[in-house]
């Protein structure tokens, strides 16, 4: 447990064990909502009403309401059926990088399939795609500005209202379309939460999965033993995108929380509405729960034990999702380019809140 300055320079708490942060992603006794901050505490993104009110600030019963809501379209179930779709998405992206030579395995493959996988799912018409990943770096990065996020937040406003209002002008078989429906028909959210919700669906279902996607291919490409293990044992890719999960988690920290009463934990008496940050990165690595936590093995007891999706009613909505994209990804990978390795150095997002590559250069032929 450590005391510590927040990005916009109020105190806050971190919190680093494992128990510790286990113990404090399911107790209901930390709040998301930020009435529950003490003035002057922090409270993360300065975002409109229209994108603030998602799963990231709410508590139940609004929480539980809206989860369920998205819930269905994320189950174990009905990711499972998005597989053959994904395979063949992974493989016309394979075929786009066959003819080359050299590759940024980052930016030409674990971006796009995030973007297509999430997209796809959501309903996001092919002609208004983007590269998302420029507002994210915008907002998430270490040198964002006040003005720069402020800019970058009316750019995502306009865009989903005009997204959402695109989709009600033509629904289709899609989550968006029945989150609508939802808002329209049945009254069970309002506009802001629909708007919301959207946002946060598409934001945090592409960076968290491409940011899984491309560690496990950085893993791939730059361990041979890992590789050859894998070539040998397809079986064991599920294995090692835990264990990436686990080794490089996609989100540093966990969203804050504000203790609803004075609390203890480990040892330490945490007053209500402080800021408290819990890192999955170090809770993940932490020697007391995992032997040798700086390797990436594919003999680990227990791989998918770990807190890169939360744990609780909090868990990520869309870690299987995720789970399967990178799994998918691996597979393509490893059978079409299974001489692939990486050829200059990796570099990596300045951010305090993600862990994730901005380039992996790779030559395909090894």
């Amino acid at each position: 447990m450590h005391t510590i300055v927040a990005p916009d320079g109020s105190p806050a708490w971190l919190v680093t064990r494992h128990a510790d942060v286990q113990a404090a992603l399911g107790d209901p006794r930390f709040s998301l909502n930020k009435v529950h901050a003490k003035p002057g505490g922090y409270k993360g993104f300065e975002l409109p009403p229209a994108l603030d009110a998602n799963l990231l600030n709410m508590d139940p019963p609004d929480h539980t309401r809206l989860r369920r809501l998205a819930g269905q379209a994320f189950t174990v179930r009905h990711t499972a059926g998005l597989r053959p779709e994904l395979e063949r998405a992974a493989e016309a992206l394979a075929d786009e990088l066959a003819a080359r030579e050299r590759v940024d395995l980052v930016r030409e493959f674990a971006t796009p399939f995030a973007v297509g996988a999430i997209s796809e799912l959501l309903g996001v018409p092919p002609e208004s795609r983007t590269d998302f990943r420029v507002w994210t770096n915008a907002v998430l990065g270490a040198d964002a500005t006040r003005e720069g996020i402020r800019a970058t937040v009316r750019e995502m406003y306009t865009f989903f209202v005009g997204l959402l209002a695109a989709k009600r002008a033509a629904p289709g078989p899609d989550l968006l379309s029945a989150l609508i429906a939802a808002r329209d028909a049945d009254d069970r959210l309002s506009e802001d939460e629909l708007t919301s919700l959207s946002f946060l669906l598409l934001f945090a279902g592409y960076e968290n999965s491409a940011n899984l996607i491309a560690g496990a291919l950085h893993a791939v490409v730059d361990d041979g033993g890992l590789r050859e293990a894998l070539l040998e044992d397809p079986a064991a890719v599920p294995v090692l995108v835990e264990e990436v999960a686990r080794h490089m988690s996609p989100a540093l920290l966990a969203i804050r929380r504000f203790p609803l009463e004075d609390l203890e934990l480990g040892g330490v008496t945490i007053p209500a509405g402080d800021t408290v940050f819990l890192s999955i990165a170090a809770a993940n690595r932490d020697p007391r729960r995992y032997d040798r936590p700086d390797r990436v093995q594919l003999d680990r007891p227990d791989p998918a034990r770990h807190l890169s999706f939360g744990q609780g009613i909090h868990y990520c909505i869309g870690a299987p999702l995720a789970r399967l994209e990178a799994e998918i990804a691996v597979r393509t990978v490893l059978t079409r380019f299974p001489k692939a390795r990486r050829h200059a150095p990796v570099s990596w997002q300045p951010s305090v809140r993600v862990r994730g590559l901005s380039s992996l250069p790779v030559e395909l032929a090894g």
